[in-house]
């Protein structure tokens, strides 16, 4: 049963109340009705489409598809750096600052503000930057693949900072290391270090 409205601007209630609350009983504007059935329909059709007939991709495919792409990508801008091209950045303001900030933020903590690996006469249990003698390598290249990937022996060295960092940030660092060295120095390889071997 229903109340009846004086006019048709005028929300109609049902007769019946609980606790004083009425209820409207409207009829739904057509707008909201035929999206409605337009949207149950759209459904059936993707289901179909999707499940019965293959079409469309999966989200784990697109997403692969898409992690593909940007490995690929990275790949190749990887090999285009050499170590005349990582001593050329090293030199920009921009790239080297860029690496302090992120030096500051995630390097410090093991390599100490100066890069020598102590702090206050203490060891800290990275290696030090700002010598001549290192340990995993003695190019750039060396050095960024030691921080994209780790050291060798990642219970005792460093662990790899490019699925945390991305490769751009990665090179900042690199770059801001070498900014506190010059392009043709020489780095020699450390008694114990692996390459040695």
């Amino acid at each position: 049963m229903k109340s009846n409205a004086p006019n048709d601007s005028e929300p109609v209630l049902r007769d019946h109340a609980y606790d004083g609350i009425q209820e409207y009983d409207q009829k739904l504007p057509n707008w909201w009705l035929f999206t409605w059935y337009i949207t149950m329909v759209w459904f059936v059709i993707a289901w179909v489409a999707y499940y019965q007939f293959g079409m469309g991709m999966a989200d784990e495919a697109a997403i692969d598809t898409a992690m593909a792409k940007i490995a690929e990508h990275q790949k190749r801008e990887l090999e285009q750096i050499n170590d005349d091209k990582l001593w050329d950045m090293s030199k920009d303001p921009k790239i080297v600052a860029a690496g302090a900030a992120t030096y500051s933020a995630t390097c410090i903590a093991c390599h100490a503000p100066d890069m020598s690996a102590k702090l206050a006469g203490a060891k800290l249990p990275g290696l030090a930057l700002n010598d001549k003698e290192w340990k995993h390598g003695n190019s750039p290249v060396q050095l960024l693949t030691i921080i994209r990937k780790g050291a060798p022996d990642v219970t005792k060295g460093m662990p790899p900072w490019e699925p945390q960092l991305g490769i751009n940030r990665v090179v900042e660092v690199l770059a801001f290391i070498l900014s506190k060295h010059e392009k043709g120095e020489a780095f020699t390889l450390a008694p114990d270090s692996p390459l040695k071997k």
